[in-house]
């Protein structure tokens, strides 16, 4: 399903509906040719009254700028010294950003404002060096941007910040988004970069709890562009934002994708534990038929009709993220033999690897222990290594399977392998 479907964005407009999304953009991707289709994806938000903040950053800019001027920065995105020709050029920079952001959502029929909402301090001497012209975000004008966003304007913010003696400091973006997603108590911070999402040993990070990404920034593995990233995202979210998403802003259509569908484009960085498992419902039999449709079709699993999953609904769970089903799994009971079956296991191919099929077998294990269950039977044709490594299953006979389960076995025809696993109190 292309995310531009309207069928399949329809379950998330009531969700998103007023919310505000702080939408963060380096300064590389604003002059990026794909930029016109960010700012039609920005107008396709705007259409579902999903209010939007746009900051963006200048460092590719004022490093092109230095360099036509024969200049040496002496910082690029704000975090750095900011001496006065810096800020000379850092001023240029984000003003050039600012027109041509206005210019590209005039294009798209939206009305904006750069404004003087971020209220900035000197960030001082630190360790022995003055940082100058670099300042730190005390304050978001909330009143001022909350009264554009009620009429429908997208407030622009430069990288710049304002005191109240008529200064001017440079402030870093990406702290600069924070602050105002805080501030203004946002339902998402999107930072729209260069790079596919946060990569940790090569490995792209498609979706981590915040505590987890914590963990892992004390370990090796980062990147410094990398870690600059990764702390933001921590610090929105100990800040109060539920969801930080970082995507490639080079990936056509890579924002609708990132906010309307369950696998995304990039990594998804939240504050909650946002998954969980449930009981399926009556209205869940057409998702657990569209999830294991292709499974269904290369024979890995057992054809199931509506009718037969209607009959053994109580049966089957769901793991949802955010409210999306993205696997099932089902324990059949055969109570008079001790035996449980787990079956109908399967997790979608956007959100494989991620662990998930293992939890669904913990759950299960869990659910059979409660159930007073001494064994747990599994039948697998293509599937039977992942059980044995991952779940702890042992290989099996037929003879193992409860009569009733055991005729419908040479029924079908498929001869599957029948594995069994122990159930320990």
């Amino acid at each position: 399903m292309k995310p531009t479907d309207l069928r399949g964005i329809l379950q998330y407009i009531p969700r998103f509906r007023e919310k505000t999304f702080i939408i963060a953009v380096d300064g590389a991707i604003v002059t990026d040719e794909n930029f016109g289709n960010i700012l039609l994806d920005i107008a396709v938000l705007r259409s579902l009254s999903i209010r939007v903040v746009l900051a963006h950053g200048a460092a590719a800019q004022v490093k092109l700028l230095g360099t036509e001027q024969r200049i040496t920065p002496s910082d690029l995105d704000g975090s750095g010294v900011t001496d006065a020709e810096t800020l000379k050029l850092a001023l240029t920079a984000a003003n050039r950003l600012s027109h041509e952001i206005l210019e590209g959502l005039s294009a798209n029929d939206l009305r904006a404002a750069v404004t003087n909402a971020i209220i900035a301090h000197p960030l001082g001497i630190i360790q022995g060096r003055d940082h100058l012209f670099t300042g730190k975000v005390e304050r978001v004008d909330v009143d001022l941007l909350q009264t554009l966003l009620a009429q429908g304007i997208i407030p622009v913010l430069p990288p710049l910040g304002f005191d109240g003696d008529g200064k001017t400091y440079r402030v870093n973006s990406d702290n600069l988004a924070v602050a105002v997603a805080d501030a203004l108590k946002a339902n998402k911070l999107i930072f729209i970069t260069s790079v596919d999402g946060l990569f940790h040993q090569g490995q792209l990070i498609r979706q981590i709890l915040v505590a987890d990404l914590s963990a892992l920034l004390g370990k090796p593995g980062f990147s410094p562009e990398m870690i600059s990233k990764a702390r933001q995202a921590v610090a929105a979210c100990h800040g109060g934002v539920q969801r930080v998403h970082i995507i490639n802003g080079r990936v056509d259509e890579g924002l609708l994708a990132e906010v309307f569908s369950n696998e995304g484009v990039g990594t998804l960085v939240y504050a909650n534990e946002y998954q969980q498992v449930r009981p399926a419902k009556k209205k869940d039999i057409r998702s657990i038929q569209m999830l294991t449709k292709h499974s269904v079709e290369t024979a890995e699993l057992m054809k199931r009709t509506r009718a037969m999953i209607e009959k053994q609904l109580g049966d089957y769970y769901l793991f949802e993220i955010d409210r999306n089903p993205v696997a099932v799994v089902a324990l059949h009971q055969y109570p008079e033999y001790g035996k449980g079956e787990l079956a109908c296991l399967y997790v979608s191919p956007s959100h494989e690897n991620q662990g998930i099929g293992k939890k669904l077998i913990q759950f299960v294990e869990s659910k059979a222990r409660e159930l007073g269950l001494q064994e747990l039977l599994t039948l697998s044709t293509q599937a039977f290594s992942y059980f044995q490594s991952k779940g702890g299953f042992s290989e099996a006979t037929p003879d193992d399977l409860p009569p009733a389960r055991r005729e419908k076995y040479e029924q079908s025809g498929r001869k599957s392998k029948v594995l069994v696993k122990k159930l320990v109190k």
